[in-house]
């Protein structure tokens, strides 16, 4: 768990609360845009099954569909769950600790929306391809996005840090 002093040794001097607040707006705008992608892309994922082709769907691609209609209402409930902790606790003085667990639903939203997205590719290019090719495009994808979105921040933070 992070540490939050109320004078820290470099860069900005804020008070807890002051720290809390701009973390606050930082992460609400994350996720305003993760929201955004993850709400277009659920309302897409629940009117497939009304399409004629869902019913030409392999047993196989109707589980694919149904894993991924699952993942994406996981993921818009983390997504939208930092919204609703606020909510709830707002006035309880416990801003730092709103941020603290608002911060790991996004994080652990972007987990399921990583999966998602891989689940989403992974039906719609067997049912476009139908080819073995398939799976390492898909896996090839995930590689780029953990890359992006996970590995890429996660070594600037670990290189930054090392040389302060």
């Amino acid at each position: 768990m992070e540490s939050h002093p109320q004078q820290p040794a470099q860069g900005r001097h804020e008070s807890t609360e002051e720290r809390a607040d701009r973390r606050w707006s930082e992460l609400l705008q994350e996720v305003r845009v993760t929201q955004t992608g993850v709400q277009i892309l659920f309302g897409f994922l629940l009117t497939v099954v009304f399409t004629p082709k869902f019913a030409t769907l392999s047993e196989t691609d109707r589980m694919i569909y149904v894993v991924t209609a699952l993942l994406g209402a996981a993921t818009t409930g983390l997504l939208i769950g930092p919204v609703t902790f606020h909510r709830f606790v707002t006035g309880r003085h416990i801003k730092p600790e709103t941020v603290i667990w608002a911060s790991r639903l996004t994080m652990l939203g972007a987990v399921f929306l990583l999966a998602t997205v891989a689940s989403a590719l992974l039906l719609i290019l067997r049912v476009a391809m139908n080819d073995s090719a398939v799976p390492w495009l898909v896996g090839g994808l995930v590689v780029w996005f953990v890359l992006c979105w996970f590995a890429l921040p996660a070594w600037a933070r670990h290189h930054y840090h090392a040389r302060k």
